[in-house]
């Protein structure tokens, strides 16, 4: 578990010139009255007991794991409690109370020029997107359901960043269905791609569960194993890593899922029977590690993933033929 951020409360006011600081939206909810948690805003992020130590606790796991990739005294670090992607900077939003990420991603910055961000949970990364909109020195990958009435609502790929940072969001919408084999067809030719062109120093993997074949908040097909391929990969690129947890509503899937990346991450095999243990129950009928695929209709055809690899690919070549600093400078 990871130090706190704060030993107590800071003492904060939202002005002009702070409001460009990251996303600490918990802090908004520390000082609203209890009339206000009845109403829409505090719809999907309510009051809980000892708020600000949940989140100091959350944040500050993320921010140590990145303070060992900063001081060179890990090379992978994983917080499976983190991942928190969508928190804004002023508020807190879809069961997100701290935006984590952002602040782990700032801590690598003070070490590393460029950062890549990947986010694998069913939802659109929308809090991490917006944090870093208009910087060209982090590229946000988010591969995620996109459709009418499915939250956020956000990340379209025609949404690319904006200012400075236009073409360094890239988003990968996905419909419903999508099974292992695609899923890492797209993971591996945008990843391969970016990997290419953007030349990051560190990278940020949020690890949601919430993609799973049996979450009661998703919609796709996917396997800790297809997923795994995905980690396997990054994995390869032999850069300063830091894992991140995310959504997850099937607790055990879950628990299965960051189980299982732990072991490919530390290069250890382990069985694929469920130990016994408190929860053991839990993991029943089948008591197994893996979970099968998913059975729903795969929306996603060959044709579309095709069309929105082309898509990508153009704006990654796009992002190239873009004048660089010392260009802008000259």
């Amino acid at each position: 578990m990871g130090r706190p951020i704060w030993e107590k409360p800071p003492s904060v006011h939202l002005t002009d010139s702070n409001l460009d600081l990251p996303v600490i939206g918990s802090l908004v909810y520390c000082e609203v009255d209890l009339d206000h948690a009845a109403t829409e805003a505090a719809y999907d992020c309510p009051l809980i007991t000892h708020i600000y130590d949940f989140v100091k606790t959350i944040a500050g796991g993320s921010l140590t794991a990145a303070q060992h990739l900063v001081d060179n005294t890990a090379n992978i670090a994983v917080n499976w409690c983190g991942g928190w992607h969508h928190a804004q900077r002023d508020k807190a939003e879809g069961f997100c109370y701290v935006n984590d990420i952002v602040i782990a991603i700032q801590k690598l910055r003070e070490k590393y020029d460029k950062v890549l961000y990947i986010d694998l949970d069913i939802h659109h990364g929308d809090g991490v997107e917006n944090a870093f909109l208009v910087t060209k020195k982090v590229l946000t990958l988010s591969f995620h359901k996109h459709g009418p009435g499915f939250y956020p609502g956000s990340g379209a790929i025609a949404d690319t960043g904006s200012g400075n940072g236009k073409l360094y969001s890239i988003n990968v919408p996905l419909k419903d269905g999508i099974k292992d084999d695609l899923f890492f067809k797209i993971f591996d030719s945008v990843t391969s791609k970016v990997l290419h062109v953007f030349r990051p120093n560190a990278v940020v993997v949020q690890c949601g569960a919430d993609c799973l074949n049996k979450d009661p908040m998703g919609t796709f097909n996917l396997t800790p194993k297809g997923l795994g391929e995905c980690i396997c990969k990054v994995l390869a690129w032999k850069l300063p890593l830091l894992f991140l947890g995310g959504g997850g509503y099937n607790l055990t899937n879950t628990a299965r899922y960051w189980t299982y990346l732990t072991s490919i991450i530390l290069d250890q095999k382990i069985p694929s029977e469920i130990p016994e243990h408190r929860y053991f129950t839990s993991y029943g009928p089948d008591f197994d590690l893996h979970i099968t695929p998913g059975c729903r209709r795969d929306f996603n055809t060959e044709e579309y993933i095709e069309d929105v690899i082309k898509i990508i690919h153009k704006n990654l070549d796009d992002m190239v033929s873009l004048p660089s600093e010392n260009d802008l400078n000259t």
